[in-house]
């Protein structure tokens, strides 16, 4: 992972990322974005956090997320670089090409 994804993301580098993405909110409380994805049911929820967490692990890059039956809400923010990064729009991406992989 290069130095570029672990910069905080500013100005038009912030736009052009955040606009690749697809329902994703940027946090009025905090540097960070959030997304809500909901599941069939429990399992099908916790499938998924599995094999998002298999790829999280890769990256070293963890989510902070709730899962309710089949509801999971994810917030991504790099703590140590203080806010939005290119690896929580890296990591954003591959939780959403899960969700879409079934």
């Amino acid at each position: 992972m290069g130095k570029a994804t672990r910069e905080k993301l500013t100005g038009e580098k912030r736009s052009e990322a955040l606009a690749t993405l697809d329902g994703w909110e940027e946090r009025k409380d905090r540097d960070a974005i959030s997304k809500t994805y909901l599941f069939e049911d429990f399992a099908a929820a916790f499938d998924w956090m599995a094999r998002v967490a298999t790829e999280a692990e890769k990256m070293n890059h963890h989510p902070e997320w709730l899962n309710v039956w089949n509801r999971v809400e994810v917030t991504l923010s790099s703590h140590d670089a203080g806010g939005l990064t290119g690896r929580d729009i890296e990591l954003a991406g591959r939780m959403d090409a899960l969700t879409e992989a079934g």
